[in-house]
């Protein structure tokens, strides 16, 4: 079983735990829809992704 040598400090623990945070998403506003969208992921408004129709358009 590992047993820590020697007592880890308040900073060292923060810190260590300081990169288990969650990062918010990415969003780019599209430039033919106006509408933020997450990058590599199919736009909901009209269904295109790279400049192709993928799916149908919400019609909502």
């Amino acid at each position: 079983m590992a047993v820590p040598k020697k007592k880890m400090s308040k900073s060292r623990t923060k810190r260590r735990k300081a990169m288990h945070k969650i990062s918010r998403p990415h969003f780019l506003v599209d430039p033919e829809t106006g509408v933020a969208k997450q990058s590599h992921r199919v736009n909901p408004v009209d269904g295109t992704y790279n400049g192709r129709q993928v799916k149908e358009p919400n019609n909502e």
